[in-house]
């Protein structure tokens, strides 16, 4: 799904946010102030701001790359789920056709 915001819009309101936070006291209360006057929703730029304090390890939890690796591993591990399920039916399929004495 492409992104609603595009990445310097993100970037700036991410970085005004991050220089503000000690004046509003939490993420929460610095994206209600500045996100309708950046065009950005308060929810939005509360997860921003959050996940960018993540990535410089001012924060617990997964940084952006952890989280990118994380998707990818998952689309992997459902490719291979997939994959394994179609050689289950495979598997099964031949099992079950006469060999070539009884034909």
């Amino acid at each position: 799904m492409p992104s609603r915001y595009p990445a310097e819009q993100r970037q700036r309101a991410t970085r005004m946010a991050l220089e503000r936070l000690n004046e509003y006291g939490s993420a929460w209360a610095v994206a209600q102030a500045l996100g309708p006057k950046l065009g950005v929703g308060s929810e939005t730029l509360h997860r921003w701001v959050l996940q960018a304090q993540a990535d410089a390890r001012q924060r617990p939890g997964p940084t952006s790359g952890e989280l990118a690796e994380i998707r990818r591993l998952k689309k992997e591990t459902a490719e291979l789920r997939e994959a394994n399920e179609i050689l289950k039916a495979a598997s099964v399929f031949f099992a079950r056709e006469p060999g070539p004495r009884h034909r």
